[in-house]
């Protein structure tokens, strides 16, 4: 059987951490600040955790 090859692009947005959750970036985070309030742009900046719904199917794709 031959390898199993990761996603690219969810390796670049997604990240494992040591207790077997999966970790994100926020959307909205990058361009149009100034529109934004600085509270938000804050809480925007702070990475997250994926939904216990969509996780099984991430570690799949970067083989966590």
């Amino acid at each position: 059987m031959p390898k199993m090859k990761s996603h690219r692009g969810a390796c670049k947005r997604f990240k494992a951490t040591g207790s077997g959750k999966v970790k994100r970036e926020r959307m909205n985070g990058s361009h149009n600040l100034e529109h934004k309030n600085r509270k938000r742009t804050r809480r925007l900046h702070q990475s997250t955790l994926v939904d216990s719904t969509k996780e099984k199917q991430i570690k799949r794709m970067i083989l966590a």
